[in-house]
């Protein structure tokens, strides 16, 4: 049916080369002045000018004379006009905003943030500078509608309301990252936001342009290791955080080296040492713990990336490689009194392509490959306990067609392997490979004052899984276990500007998920959790004595179906702006790791039998000389998701403006009862004060307390979170400044509910960070 429907549409499709056109005009803000260096570029080609001191521009033998022109300048709302033959008289008029406005590159679509019908967060710039911090997830932690898993700060995944793990995909330039930070939250995301340019967050189901595993949202990390121009630019910075005595140094850098030619380089390197914490780590701290420091919390990072592109009249193809390096602590836990550790390496080649085409049916070709090498180990003192390894290969391929009836979209081939293993008497997850592929259509037009985008997808996946261990009753030996899913998903989404300034975006989604390798098969101990796995395809069962035992469950797995609506009322003109949302997401057969309230002994060779404990609690790790570990059992249940998002910015004079955040998310079992570790509602407030060479800022967040706890999670205290900066913009020629920020000024004990170890795992103390960053 597919083949007929492409088949059907390449019928339908009939314009002719057309004559070269040429396409003069002005752009002009909403008091009639000029706007200059505002950048014009013709949608599904690399056509693109920029404006003059008079806001004039001029593009010429452009390939068709049936157009759409997108229009973007800084301070202003971007803007597609539509364009039938050549014109030389051509007005444009900005609306300016308060908001930041920056085009998303992860979606097929070429809007920004406030144009798409999926709410989007983009973080870029200064923002993106200030914000950083060791991990990705506490990088975004402030951003609406997201949240940090917080394993102390050696690593931390993404939350985008109240999801994580493989329901999130974190992608690098559009492609999965490939480490297994999606396993377990012990596990570091690789993807760096050092030397980014921006960061994209696709909040609710993105399973239509990501697949399977997105259907959650997206983390896409964009940077420049592959060049699109021939433009030279660059950026480094330096800085020390007191927290964690840590200085950090990272720099990149483009430069076109000829006419068709560009390269880049990047690298970063960063050494913390134990954090600095109010207080003690535990929330019942022993006679001999030791007072403000997080032990085994240290790190040290370091990477580099290499990149080229051969850059041509239609297009550019592009050639990158990296390596990255890690080592840190895993705070919180050990095995028979030593400290767990882990070391990681990874190397991550990409190919990019984007070619506009000259075709009576396509419009513009897209290519992207990626191969990732990743490797760690979990260390317990100098022994390796368990070694986790994942090769990922992932391909990509988007037609374009020509408008039809202006309808403008693009055929998608995705096809991915990823290949898991875990080696050592720990491993919780048997070696196992993961394929899929997929074919997706994304379709838009515009009908005046309607932007609607609809689309479809539709995959396979299987998933082969060797060496599947059981030593249950009846049910004793090594299994080899296949399985098979298409999961699909539609969408369909509109974006009405219902009068000048303001529009209301919505969007609707059918999508499923199979659950993952980890989901499915776990069955052990892991260390750097603190946790013992035991995956859906199994059943826990207690036998006649009081222990318990696992054996193959009869029952088949389902995949995971979510039906999900947002809906967002965005203002952007003028000196105040706001975005507020709401969503709604029911999901059927949702797989969450359930505590079971038993224990498990932590070096178990699954030759014994299991211990059952009366009065654990999901919060209770094991730590010192105990070895026994709270036992989690992935389980499908019927859950709905639903909760609202908003921000606010007010420009009250030149120098000062204010923002506002909140956000809420509320996630009950429909038979009774709430998802566990689900992030509390928030407030924040932050002022921007700037005059002259002088910037001020300072905010406050304030984190609820987290009562909606599900069984055996404990409650977590609410706190506030304050902070402040000042920076100073340095008289040379390059755009330099110097700041000094404080984080948790109130030097509150600030614990994370979302968090695997929120009970022994503080976040930082009152800190100072100090540095400078130019870029070029």
């Amino acid at each position: 049916m597919l083949k007929r429907s492409l088949l059907y549409l390449g019928c339908m499709v009939l314009p002719g080369l057309a004559s070269a056109a040429t396409i003069q005009g002005v752009v002009l803000d909403s008091k009639g002045q000029p706007v200059s260096d505002a950048t014009v570029q013709v949608v599904g080609a690399r056509d693109s000018v920029m404006t003059n001191s008079q806001g004039e521009f001029s593009l010429e033998d452009l390939s068709s004379d049936d157009l759409e022109l997108h229009v973007r300048a800084p301070r202003y709302m971007h803007k597609n006009v539509h364009v039938h033959g050549s014109r030389s008289d051509l007005e444009i008029t900005l609306d300016g905003t308060v908001m930041e406005v920056v085009d998303v590159t992860g979606l097929p679509w070429h809007v920004s943030q406030l144009e798409s019908a999926t709410p989007v967060t983009v973080l870029s710039g200064d923002s993106l500078r200030d914000a950083q911090s060791g991990t990705l997830g506490d990088t975004l932690n402030e951003q609406v509608g997201v949240h940090s898993s917080y394993y102390g700060p050696v690593a931390g995944t993404p939350i985008i309301r109240g999801l994580s793990g493989p329901r999130v995909l974190v992608a690098q330039n559009g492609l999965d990252v490939g480490d297994v930070s999606r396993s377990g939250p012990d596990h570091a995301v690789t993807a760096e936001a050092t030397t980014a340019r921006q960061v994209e967050v696709l909040r609710g189901p993105a399973t239509l342009f990501y697949g399977n595993g997105a259907i959650g949202g997206v983390v896409n990390v964009v940077d420049d290791r592959i060049p699109q121009d021939t433009d030279t630019f660059g950026q480094v910075q330096l800085e020390y955080n007191s927290a964690s005595d840590e200085p950090v140094v990272e720099g990149s850098a483009n430069v076109g080296v000829s006419d068709s030619v560009a390269l880049h380089v990047d690298a970063f390197w960063r050494d913390a040492d134990d954090l600095e914490i109010p207080g003690y780590a535990e929330v019942d701290p022993d006679a001999d713990a030791t007072y403000g420091i997080l032990e085994n919390s240290a790190y040290e990072s370091q990477g580099a990336t290499l990149g080229g592109s051969y850059i041509g009249d239609n297009g550019f193809t592009g050639l990158s490689v990296g390596r990255l390096e890690r080592t840190y602590g895993i705070p919180g836990h050990s095995h028979d009194g030593v400290a767990v550790q882990a070391e990681l390496e990874q190397d991550r080649l990409q190919l990019v392509g984007e070619y506009s085409l000259d075709h009576d049916l396509l419009s513009e070709v897209r290519f992207r490959y990626g191969y990732t090498d990743y490797e760690h180990r979990e260390l317990e003192g100098d022994a390796i306990g368990t070694t986790f390894a994942n090769e990922l290969h992932e391909a990509r391929v988007e037609l374009f067609h020509q408008p039809l009836n202006e309808w403008r979209g693009a055929v998608s081939f995705h096809v991915k392997r990823e290949d898991t293993e875990a080696q050592g008497e720990e491993a919780f997850t048997p070696p196992s490979v993961t394929d899929s592929f997929a074919v997706a259509l994304m379709e838009e037009k515009h009908y005046g004052d309607w932007l609607v985008q609809l689309g479809a997808r539709v995959e396979q996946v299987d998933i082969d899984a060797t060496g599947v261990r059981l030593d249950g009753e009846g049910e004793r030996g090594l299994y080899r276990v296949e399985e098979s899913f298409t999961p699909y998903s539609f969408s369909a989404g509109t974006v009405w500007d219902f009068t000048e300034g303001y529009n209301i975006g919505l969007s609707v989604s059918h999508s499923l998920r199979a659950p993952s390798a980890t989901e499915t098969l776990s069955l052990g101990p892991h260390i750097g959790a603190g946790s013992y796995e035991v995956g859906a395809l199994f059943d826990v069962l207690a036998n006649d004595h009081g222990d318990w035992v696992v054996n193959f469950s009869h029952e088949p797995l389902e995949m995971e179906t979510a039906n999900n609506i947002d809906i967002s009322l965005r203002k952007f003109s003028d000196d105040v702006g706001f975005v507020v949302g709401a969503f709604y997401n029911r999901v059927d057969d949702f797989y969450y790791a359930r505590a079971t309230g038993l224990e498990a002994e932590s070096g178990h060779d699954h030759d014994h039998e299991h211990e059952h404990a009366e009065d654990t609690h999901e919060d209770e790790h094991d730590h010192g000389d105990e070895e026994m570990l709270p036992v989690y059992q992935f389980t499908a249940a019927d859950v709905d998701l639903y909760g609202f998002e908003g921000e606010l910015h007010w420009q009250v004079t030149d120098p000062l403006m204010l923002r506002f955040t909140t956000d809420y998310i509320r996630a009950s079992i429909r038979d009774g009862g709430n998802l566990p570790r689900i992030p509390p509602m928030r407030v924040g407030a932050q002022a921007e004060y700037e005059v002259g060479p002088w910037r001020l800022d300072a905010g406050a967040t304030h984190y609820f307390e987290a009562d909606k706890t599900a069984e055996f999670e404990t409650a977590t205290d609410e706190y506030t979170w304050v902070t402040a900066e000042v920076s100073y913009q340095l008289p040379i020629g390059s755009d330099a400044k110097v700041f000094v920020r404080g984080d948790n000024l109130l030097d509150e004990t600030a614990r994370v509910h979302s968090s695997f170890i929120k009970d022994i795992a503080p976040r930082a103390g009152r800190s100072v960070s100090a540095g400078i960053r130019a870029s070029f």
